[in-house]
């Protein structure tokens, strides 16, 4: 029994990663466009989200700066998830809605990229950073599920939606994670040509 419901996770997760190739692929590759016109112009991405959303800001921040799965150089993300510091100094002087917007109005500049992540589309600490990232003129790529929320309402032309067709949390959490990596993976192709990694 609990077998069988193992298994069907694994067969839930492969058939929406299946279904949502062909609908993401253009969204994803735009998304690596903007993040590679950003960060070869000396530019960074800021990422930011909650729970297990912060934990994939984390991961995708750790593979921009260290590396994906080929040698190259490194590129500027930061995870604005990390800095226990600044999240409770802004969230106990201000409020937990804030806690992203502040840092990215901060650090932010023209030409940098804002990662915001929430499955939701709904995370009003995640809309509060895209309201500011659009006050430092910078993009917003959003990974979102659900239809995308208020997230649909934030955005702007420029902007790139990347919503996972899912309505469970963690099915919508598990093609973030190969989304963070389809654009690791861009980014690296776009720098370095197209070749398979020796990792």
């Amino acid at each position: 029994m609990l077998e069988q419901r193992i298994e069907q996770q694994f067969i839930d997760s492969a058939d929406l990663k299946y279904q949502a190739a062909q609908v993401l692929s253009k969204p994803i590759a735009a998304a690596v466009h903007a993040i590679l016109a950003s960060v070869t112009s000396g530019n960074k991405v800021l990422a930011c989200g909650n729970g297990g959303s912060a934990a994939d800001a984390q991961h995708f921040a750790a593979e921009f700066v260290g590396r994906y799965e080929r040698e190259r150089p490194e590129l500027g993300a930061i995870a604005l998830t990390t800095d226990s510091s600044i999240i409770t100094a802004i969230a106990n002087d201000y409020d937990f809605s804030v806690i992203f917007s502040k840092q990215v109005r901060a650090l932010g500049v023209a030409g940098d990229v804002l990662l915001a992540i929430s499955t939701s589309g709904n995370s009003a600490n995640v809309l509060a950073a895209v309201e500011a990232a659009h006050e430092r003129d910078m993009t917003v790529v959003a990974l979102t599920g659900r239809g995308g929320g208020k997230m649909n309402q934030a955005l702007r032309e420029t902007d790139v939606h990347i919503c996972v067709p899912h309505e469970r949390t963690a099915r919508i959490q598990e093609v973030h994670s190969l989304v963070i990596h389809c654009i690791c993976d861009g980014v690296d192709t776009q720098l370095l040509g197209d070749q398979e990694s020796s990792a």
